[in-house]
């Protein structure tokens, strides 16, 4: 599975099952999230205690990678792309952005994300 395949697969676990469900299964035990206002959550149990205390059945995020990038090594690489968060009850888009991710492949020969972050909006010019 390349890194775009493995990042739109785990979108589509987000809109199946929801964020947090798809956020922690993603990243790998060492991963990082980086949100607003918040230092560095670091490890997939601090990510997963941060997310037990966000409700997200509320809304549907999904996010489409616009480009991957591998290492010569093909054992790391990132993707960047957009991401929309829409509201479950009356199905508009509530907000949009940015993201990048860095993947790393792992000893079983899947991708884990190592590094995640967002930026809210998007403003075509």
């Amino acid at each position: 599975m390349t890194i775009s395949e493995t990042d739109r697969y785990y979108s589509a676990l987000s809109s199946k099952e929801g964020m947090n469900v798809a956020f922690i299964a993603m990243f790998d035990t060492t991963g990082v999230m980086l949100t607003a206002n918040h230092l560095p959550v670091v490890g997939q149990n601090a990510i997963s205690q941060l997310l037990s205390k966000r409700n997200n059945s509320t809304f549907i995020i999904t996010w489409e990678p616009l480009f991957e990038k591998m290492a010569d090594s093909a054992d790391l690489g990132y993707t960047y792309g957009t991401y929309t968060i829409t509201d479950k009850a009356n199905k508009t888009i509530t907000s949009d952005g940015t993201y990048v991710t860095i993947w790393e492949k792992n000893k079983k020969g899947e991708w884990k994300a190592v590094l995640d972050s967002g930026n809210e909006g998007i403003k075509s010019e």
